[in-house]
């Protein structure tokens, strides 16, 4: 990793190897101007006596984890041939842990705590519903990925004389993600068509307990892992049992709960799908990345302005927005084919209980 280097007026140099850092902290020609990460400042040199190279920051945002890159891009001819022969040097490296989980977990505790206070006033007036949200809101663990990923961005451009912003722009395709062979029309109404979640849960649960077998008797919707133990609200997590069952659960796990049942166990397993939480939250601050690298760093700039190029790259399961300073081009794939759910409900209720 190259050591970053600033002028004797704390603006950006070019970064330099590290024994390059060595030599002048020796000389005395530098000082340490901070350890993390470790950054020197010349204390004989200006940026007007200095040569800069374009350097370009590069972004892979992601649940858990940001990568960064920060790479020098070299384009050469090849006078034989004619080819432009591009080369990029990695300069440094980052990895940016983020902290969603443990933001969800501390709001969750302090709600629990704060619904256990108000159990104890009498009389207090309802605050639910008198709260608004402003446009482009998101949940605080959410956020915090943001303005992490925002807050180092512009620490780098103070340090480094980066002119090129490029981020991958994931946008995962949970419907695919599920079932690869979705298609068509299918793909566009989605597993719910007709039907409301309680309707859709009996029919694909046969209208009977799924814990003890019990039918004739009102079903209550429980959730295969509990919501206390992050645990979602999608329909794929959610069964039909009864109301005694239902109360002996509670936040047990059901592999704990039917440890007599493991037949049953299997069963359910068998239809629940593995969480999306860490697809949702990519795809959610995906697009508040990349509009707020360039609407944070240079608000009274615009996209045709001077300033760093934003470049958005996508993958796979994502809808494709590519990035240019004078205009965006979106596009997405068309998918054709037969609608399962032109056939009777029954006939659509057991199309969708086989892919679930």
């Amino acid at each position: 990793m190259h050591i970053l280097v600033l002028d004797k007026r704390k603006k950006p140099l070019m970064p330099c190897h590290p024994a390059r850092a060595r030599e002048l902290l020796h000389e005395g020609r530098a000082r340490v101007h901070r350890m993390v990460p470790f950054t020197i400042r010349l204390v004989d040199r200006l940026r007007a006596d200095s040569v800069l190279q374009p350097l370009r920051l590069k972004l892979d945002p992601g649940s858990r984890t940001t990568g960064l890159a920060l790479v020098r891009e070299k384009e050469t001819v090849d006078v034989s041939t004619g080819e432009i022969i591009r080369t990029i040097t990695v300069l440094m490296l980052l990895e940016l842990k983020h902290r969603g989980h443990a933001i969800r977990d501390a709001l969750t505790s302090r709600r629990a705590f704060r619904r256990r206070r108000r159990g104890n006033l009498r009389f207090r007036p309802a605050r639910f519903d008198n709260r608004t949200r402003k446009d482009g809101w998101l949940a605080p663990s959410l956020q915090h990925r943001v303005d992490t990923t925002l807050a180092w961005v512009k620490r780098l451009m103070r340090w480094t004389p980066v002119t090129t912003l490029s981020q991958e722009l994931v946008r995962f395709d949970m419907q695919q993600m599920q079932n690869p062979e979705i298609s068509g029309t299918e793909y566009q109404q989605g597993t719910l068509l007709r039907y409301e979640v309680r309707e859709y849960l009996l029919e694909k649960w046969g209208r009977e307990c799924v814990y003890c077998g019990a039918e004739h008797t009102p079903l209550e919707i429980d959730h295969i892992h509990p919501r206390s133990k992050g645990g979602s609200d999608r329909v794929s997590n959610l069964i039909v049992s009864c109301h005694d069952c239902n109360q002996r659960k509670g936040n047990t796990p059901v592999e704990q709960f039917l440890a007599k049942h493991p037949e049953r166990v299997r069963k359910i397993l068998a239809q629940a799908k593995a969480p999306l939480k860490d697809a949702a939250a990519v795809n959610s601050t995906a697009g508040h990345c990349s509009n707020g690298s360039r609407r944070r760093i240079y608000p009274s700039k615009s996209p045709a302005a001077d300033g760093p190029n934003t470049t958005v790259t996508g993958c796979r399961y994502r809808r494709n927005i590519v990035s240019t300073p004078s205009a965006w081009v979106t596009s997405r794939p068309s998918k054709t084919g037969n609608n399962p759910f032109s056939a009777s409900r029954p006939q659509a209720a057991a199309a969708i209980s086989a892919r679930a």
